[in-house]
């Protein structure tokens, strides 16, 4: 990596780096207010401590509420003993931990060779990535579920499957998109995996409505098929296929269907490829892309589910491809089709995500060589066993091919020379320094709100 060769002009850069990314983001990304976590820690507290009811509560001043099943507000209840100010940093720590999880997992067993130099710029350049920053200042769970789902990636990776499934499991119940990683597990052939997280899924649902049957009654014949309580269909920060077609004037029916089908169908094929390959952190970032196009309504920060593929690809040695696409993921570039998406710029300009996501999907690279994938296997999960007279050590020859650790950690998903590729380029910010934040900034049609300048109480 070229670049500064002392331990001291390192940290200089680093220093100067982290100092502008935190100015960045302490002024642009905190215009969105911590919306969503205002709305869970209001239904958190109205329902804990004044008896309301969950989906009862919208935040003051706009017209939305809680919208994920009721297992995520009893997974949220101890926000009701935390203030607003205890609450938000619980939600920086949170969101903090669970990056470090993700950054750990995908990066492989090797991680520690990249060192502190090149992890400190790899989380430089993730400070700029609009869905992470938008999670983090949003007070999203998106990422906590991400990391729940990658380490049912890493127990399958590595052969230790007795509690996977687990992660996958409780993701669901929080939240309906991971469900589809269900799915994988039954492609693969994983069906004490798929059994378990289907099981952990249920009971998680099971106690919610013992908690509150009204509940849990109200979300799965009502609030679950009524996607206006979440937002509009054709808001630009929709960036699924429904988004698209919505934009266009076709928001449902027969072709929204058949897009689903074709696009599950492309995931299935490519996914079992990439199980059949041994690759599993392939497959779980071709089923969190797929998951952010068919479902309805998927919001700029939903997109953190796109991380593992980026790894992917720095893994398969194509960082040019990698910078690329990330570098536009960094841009805001589909706000500048806020106000109008019509034409065909405004159709291939205010869905650029979608169309990242779908490239994801159809041509992200997927497995390794045999002898990579069999070192890798006897590096994470056992160790050689000492010859004996029954069974004699074995001498490679001159020209048996050997795998180097810097491959051992590719096959992995290993985070290649700590994120080289990943490329800052000039952003607009329309959604932060030139855009105030609406009312509700995912899914409102106005463009600014009082709310954000003076929030009301909670």
């Amino acid at each position: 990596m070229s670049g500064p060769r002392t331990t001291r002009a390192r940290l200089l850069l680093v220093l100067v780096l982290g100092a502008a990314v935190t100015v960045f983001t302490a002024t642009v990304p905190l215009l969105r207010d911590f919306f969503d976590l205002r709305v869970y820690y209001g239904t958190v507290h109205t329902w804990a401590h004044h008896g309301g009811r969950i989906y009862d509560y919208r935040v003051p001043g706009t017209a939305y509420g809680f919208t994920y099943p009721p297992f995520a507000a009893v997974a949220m209840l101890p926000l009701a003993l935390l203030g607003r100010t205890s609450a938000i940093v619980a939600s920086l720590l949170v969101n903090l931990a669970a990056l470090g999880v993700i950054l750990r997992i995908l990066a492989g067993p090797d991680w520690r060779r990249h060192g502190w130099y090149r992890w400190s710029l790899c989380l430089c350049l993730l400070a700029l990535f609009e869905p992470l920053r938008d999670t983090f200042s949003f007070g999203q769970v998106n990422l906590v579920l991400l990391a729940l789902v990658m380490g049912d990636c890493l127990l399958l990776a590595t052969g230790r499957e007795r509690w996977a499934g687990a992660g996958i499991g409780l993701a669901a119940a929080v939240k309906l998109t991971p469900a589809l990683f269900i799915g994988l597990l039954l492609l693969a052939g994983r069906r004490r995996a798929a059994g378990v997280a289907t099981a952990v899924a249920a009971a998680a649902t099971a106690l919610a409505g013992w908690a509150d049957p009204r509940a849990s009654r109200f979300y799965w014949t009502q609030a679950l098929w009524d996607t206006g309580r979440v937002g509009r269909l054709d808001y630009v920060s929709n960036q699924s296929l429904q988004g698209v077609l919505a934009r266009l004037g076709e928001p449902g029916g027969a072709l929204w269907a058949s897009a689903v089908l074709l696009t599950l169908w492309v995931w299935a094929w490519r996914s079992r490829r990439a199980v059949t390959a041994g690759d599993w952190t392939a497959a779980f970032a071709l089923t969190g892309a797929a998951a952010c196009l068919v479902s309805p309504i998927t919001w700029v920060h939903h997109l953190v589910w796109l991380l593992p593929s980026f790894a992917v690809l720095l893994r398969a040695g194509r960082p040019r491809i990698a910078g690329a696409l990330y570098a536009v993921l960094c841009t805001s570039v589909v706000w500048l089709w806020f106000d109008d998406a019509s034409g065909i710029g405004g159709f291939l300009g205010s869905n650029t995500y979608t169309w990242i996501t779908l490239g994801l999907l159809l041509g992200l690279p997927t497995g390794q060589p045999r002898l990579i994938r069999l070192t890798t296997a006897r590096s994470t999960t056992t160790t050689a066993a000492a010859p004996s007279p029954a069974r004699p050590a074995t001498t490679a020859l001159p020209d048996q091919p050997r795998s180097s650790s810097a491959e051992v950690a590719a096959a992995t998903g290993a985070v290649t020379d700590g994120c080289r590729g990943l490329t800052r380029s000039p952003s607009s910010e329309p959604t932060g320094s030139t855009r105030p934040a609406a009312s509700k900034p995912q899914s409102s049609s106005f463009r600014a709100s009082s709310y954000t300048v003076n929030p009301p109480p909670v």
